[in-house]
Formats: C-alpha cells, structure tokens, sequence
C-alpha cells in the first residue's frame, strides 16, 4: 500500500533473496532487480530502509502515542475481581444446565461440572459506581478513570496459542505482534532504546515465549526487546575484554559502511535492520544502564511502586514501564505469570489468587496515577489482562479453581482517548456467555490502533501472495471506548 512498504516490493524482495542470494553467489540479474527495487522503495512513502525506526506519520491525527500492556499471563478470573454474579452465587453446587456446554470445549473439565460461587466480596467505587472484587483495593481508588471491559471474548482456550491470539490476532506462531505492527506503522520517538521493550516477572516465562513479541514476517528491527534485570540488561552489550571504545567506534564505521554499500544495490530490510542494530545497540551501551538506575527517583515515588533497586519484580518493571516511555519507547509489555488458578495446591482460588493480586494491584494503579500526575497518561494507553478468563464452573481438585473461558472475560484500560469510569459490556446471569457489547480480540486490536492514528484496514504487509493485518479479517472499533 501507498502508506507504508509497497506490497509488490516487499514481495520481489523475498523472492529476489530466495533466487538470486543462495549458495551459488550473486548475479548480475540479482544486483540489476536489487537496484531498481531500491530506488523504487525510497521513492515509496514507506519506513525508511536506512532507519527503520524513524517515527512516522500515522493515517490520521492519534489520541495517543504510546501502549503499556500489562499482561497477567494464565487468566485471570474475572469472577473473583471483576463480574459479581448472585445468580451464580444462588446456584453455587448445582450442574451447570447442558446448554451451556453442549458441543463446548475445555481445558479440562467435563460435563458434570458443578457452577461455583466466589468467596470474594464486591463493593462500588468511584463516582462511576464501578463494582469490584475486594482482593483489587487499589484500583477502586482509580475507578473513575478506568473503562472496565466485562464482555472481552477469544477464539482460543489453551494459553500457548491463546496468548498468540492476544498478542497477535492469530493463534499459529510466524505472525506479528502488535507492538511490531505499531513500531512498523508509526516508529519509535526513542533513539537510544528499541521501540518495543518486553519486561517479565513471576516465576517462568509466560507460555509461547519469543514470538509473543516476535515481528513475525515482518523486518525483525520490529520485534520487542526482553529488558533484563541487573547490571546487564540487555544480553552482550558490554564490549569483550580488549575491545575499548575507540576500537569499537572504528569496527561500527567500517560495518555500517558495508551494509549501508549493501543496502543500496538490493534494498533489502532485513540490511536495514542490522544497521538499525548496531546502531542502537552502540547507543544503549550508555542508555540502558542509565534506564535501570533508579537512583534519580524521588523516595516518594519509589515507595509508591514499592519498588526495589535490583529486582525482576512487577513492581519494578512498573516504574520501569513509566521511565521506558518518557524516553520514547513506543510499546513496552509487562508478563506478570502464574494466574492459571485451577485448583491445584499452588494454583487455587485462595491464598495464590490474592497473592497474584497484591503484587500487581499497586504497582498498576501506582504506574495509573503516576502518569498522570506527569501529563503523560492523556497520550498513553495502559492496559491489563491476560489471554482469557475463567469458567463459571469449578474444576473435580483438591481446591477451589476454575477453568479456561473464553466466551465472556474481564480487561481494563485507561489513559490515551479511553473514555474512563464506565463499565463496557455484560455476561449473562451465571457469567458464561458475553450477552451485551461483546468485544471480540480483534475489535480490541482495532480500537487500539484507531487511538494511536492507525486505521486497522490499511497497515498491512503482503507476505506469500497475501496482504496480512493485525485484525486479520475482522475487527471493529468499540465507540463506546473512546473519550
């Protein structure tokens, strides 16, 4: 398409590198294609091949700039936080009527389950009103800037292939993520730290890993950037023993040189992004330990967070999050792991459900609060949730706990032209199915672009003959999110 990378361009660069770029050597065919195919690429009114992070004007004027997505991977249930249902509480013991699970699938459980009630207390919050469970105290005190989501629905019911959904509209691996669709669309203001920056705390990893915030088909100079605790960062930044400043300044001349000479005869992206690399990461040998120190941090803000110098801890990465977009970081992602609350000892809807609570309900509304007493939540998209919700029937274990669900979740968002104390959508009376303003994974990737200036039909990459989207074939706007 006209606004980014031509189509027909991208394409002739895959199959010129498939054809002409194998183990037999270049020809003059293939150095002849190349040249054409870049002075037509500069002439396109696309990304930048000699920076492909350069911001970007987006298709039309954005109410935000940025995303910080703080992802609560294995599911949260929505039905102890944020979906009182008295119904359910009525029912509690009984077997869910078949209608209700006919021709469904689970994770686990089978077609005797009985519906469970919550042990969970809901109040109101706010001017808003805003009904939320007691094991969340701290969001109530923002409620009236939050939209709480109770209608999200999903296609996918195991966390691997459901968390690619979320992350990237599909549930096979190879697709990009949306933070590399945003970075492709709009680039980064940020020119000493990547535009997408991945941040973990928990346990593990979250399941699906790399591709999570991989960039898929997409150059790879999109994809996000795991940010480590420690005086490392970021894995193989230090220089080697031997190698000073001067001498790596000379190598990095010399390099971008050669690929720069190399970019120009065949336009390929994947060049670009190896200059983008070396580049950045010259840059981040300063930047990146410099993000880290929280040393310049007021004591108040620290005891704000909660934060802790040194530690992988949501509380840091919250803060970190806050410092990552003041420096123009585009899309910074937080996985917080082990909300997969089944009923095992480790993992039920007790003491495991609370503690998950009590390390991300304050540094949440701390990040909420603290980007907007800077000015900086109006242009700033926050979000938390996780892949799906929880079943309103308990699963045969030891303990209380519940299963994957997928047809009627809880998210919420805040900041960045989100309309703020309201409650979007509703599950019918026992919380299973999505009856009003259902909001699909897709219409969520869609509004979200639209806050950020990016129409979700246009920002598209041909890859294998096809034009690919983050929304893939679907998507809606939610108007009713929009400030």
């Amino acid at each position: 398409m006209r606004d980014f990378v031509h189509a027909r361009e991208a394409a002739l660069r895959d199959t010129t590198r498939r054809h002409f770029f194998g183990t037999c050597g270049v020809g003059l065919g293939s150095i002849a294609l190349g040249s054409l195919l870049a002075k037509e690429a500069q002439a396109a009114t696309g990304p930048d091949l000699t920076n492909p992070l350069a911001p970007r004007p987006p298709h039309f004027a954005p109410q935000a700039k940025r995303v910080i997505f703080l992802f609560m991977a294995g599911g949260p249930s929505q039905l102890e936080l944020f979906d009182y249902k008295p119904k359910l509480q009525e029912l509690h013991g009984q077997t869910i009527p078949p209608s209700y699970t006919e021709n469904k699938r689970f994770a686990f459980i089978t077609g005797d389950a009985k519906l469970l009630g919550t042990t969970r207390k809901f109040t109101r919050h706010g001017e808003c009103g805003m009904e939320l469970g007691e094991s969340l105290p701290q969001l109530g005190t923002i409620a009236d800037d939050v939209c709480l989501v109770r209608s999200m629905v999903t296609d996918v019911f195991n966390h691997g292939p459901a968390k690619l959904f979320m992350n990237t509209g599909s549930s096979r691996f190879g697709m990009p993520s949306m933070g590399a669709w945003l970075t492709y669309g709009i680039g980064s203001e940020s020119r000493d730290l990547p535009g997408f920056v991945v941040l973990q705390s928990g346990p593990r990893g979250p399941r699906g890993g790399n591709p999570l915030w991989g960039s898929g088909f997409l150059p790879t100079t999109y994809q996000g950037v795991p940010l480590l605790p420690g005086p490392e960062p970021i894995l193989n930044l230090s220089n080697p023993p031997g190698v000073d400043r001067q001498r790596q300044s000379a190598f990095f001349d010399t390099v971008g040189k050669l690929n720069s000479e190399r970019l120009a005869a065949v336009g390929d992206p994947e060049i670009a992004t190896r200059i983008s690399a070396y580049e950045m990461a010259f840059r981040m040998q300063t930047s990146a330990p410099e993000l880290i120190d929280l040393s310049d941090e007021s004591q108040a803000t620290l005891d704000a967070y909660g934060a802790e110098t040194g530690k992988a801890t949501f509380t840091n990465n919250c803060l970190l999050a806050r410092r990552l977009i003041e420096r123009g970081v585009r899309f910074v992602q937080l996985y917080h792991t082990d909300w997969d609350h089944h009923g095992n000892q480790d993992t039920h809807l007790g003491e495991p459900l609370d503690a998950r609570c009590r390390e991300t309900d304050g540094p949440s509304v701390a990040l909420v609060k603290d980007l907007k007493a800077r000015g900086l939540l109006d242009d700033t998209i926050v979000i938390w949730g996780g892949e799906f919700g929880r079943t309103p029937m308990s699963e045969i274990r030891d303990l209380a706990g519940r299963d994957h669900h997928v047809d009627g979740y809880s998210m919420w968002l805040a900041g960045g032209g989100i309309r703020g104390g309201q409650t979007i959508g509703a599950t019918d009376e026992l919380g299973y199915y999505a009856v009003e303003d259902p909001v699909h994974v897709h219409d969520l990737h869609a509004t979200l672009l639209h806050l950020l200036g990016l129409d979700h039909l246009k920002l598209t990459y041909r890859f294998q003959g096809r034009d690919f989207r983050l929304t893939d074939v679907a998507g809606n706007v939610v108007e009713k999110m929009l400030a």
